[in-house]
């Protein structure tokens, strides 16, 4: 990684960000979907930087687009999409390829800019809400995820409240919550104003209070449809049911048997339970 977050330890132990050769992943992608594979996921650190250490001869929607063609696969994720480096590129791509998943990992950290520019995070909380806007005008269905981080050094009450305040707007479909933790060998843990614990605590748990009411919410929206499910496994406390994903990552339980797994099955959501759903199995 080459973002140097002040609270992360990363650019340190694993060094500079390197892309992958565009023609071996592509070669990946061939080979497991020849052995059976429907569902691919590009990972990294800052997916939305490839190809920036290769002079940009191929960018990260473009290396999208080249999977999107490889027979066999039917879903293609990716993540993490750092806020800074999301470009209308890869958002047109997203909503033109069927095969991208719409679901968006895009990590907000804090909603308070005089924070951000403390954790260095190099954009503001207005730039990281023009973003959400344009992904929501391309995609109205997408689900989007989040990294929130409280706690950080010299947060105050009204910082924590400005990141309150864009999980209320934003409505995140689910959303990775952390306590900050000091990191040794980074800028924010030598830095002034550490936090107590309790006072840490006591936003932490009202942060959680606020993204699991809208993650329900966001869920249930859901119920009644009948959507396409990639089933994953036998489930794990009723040998009965089959545990499989929808395209937007939310997971469904329904009756089924072992010779599914690995198969795209049509599921109506018939109840949702908070964070996921209990469905059946449409026949064709």
């Amino acid at each position: 990684c080459n973002n140097f977050c002040t609270y992360c330890i990363v650019p340190y132990v694993r060094g500079r960000e390197r892309s992958r050769n565009a023609k071996n992943i592509i070669d990946e992608v061939r080979r497991v979907a020849s052995e059976g594979y429907k569902e691919v996921m590009l990972l990294g650190q800052n997916v939305n930087s490839y190809g920036n250490d290769t002079d940009g001869e191929i960018t990260f929607a473009q290396l999208l687009k080249e999977v999107c063609t490889v027979d066999g696969i039917e879903r293609v994720r990716f993540m993490t999409s750092h806020p800074k480096d999301i470009s209308d590129e890869l958002i047109e791509v997203m909503a033109s390829e069927d095969k991208i998943c719409k679901q968006l990992h895009l990590p907000i950290q804090c909603g308070s800019d005089r924070i951000l520019k403390l954790m260095n995070r190099k954009y503001t909380k207005e730039k990281y809400l023009q973003t959400v806007k344009k992904v929501r005008d391309a995609m109205p269905n997408i689900v989007l995820t989040t990294d929130i981080i409280v706690g950080f050094p010299g947060e105050t009450e009204e910082d924590f409240l400005e990141t309150m305040e864009v999980v209320k707007e934003v409505q995140y479909d689910s959303a990775f919550t952390f306590i900050y933790s000091k990191r040794t060998g980074t800028p924010a843990a030598v830095m002034e104003n550490q936090i107590p614990d309790d006072v840490v605590k006591d936003r932490f748990d009202r942060l959680l209070a606020e993204v699991q009411e809208i993650s329900r919410e966001r869920c249930a929206r859901f119920e009644g449809q009948t959507m396409d499910v990639l089933v994953e496994d036998v489930n794990d406390h009723d040998s009965s049911l089959v545990t499989g994903r929808l395209t937007n990552n939310l997971l469904v339980h329904f009756k089924g048997t072992e010779d599914l797994i690995g198969k795209i099955v049509d599921v109506h959501l018939d109840e949702c339970r908070g964070f996921y759903y209990m469905g059946t199995m449409i026949s064709k």
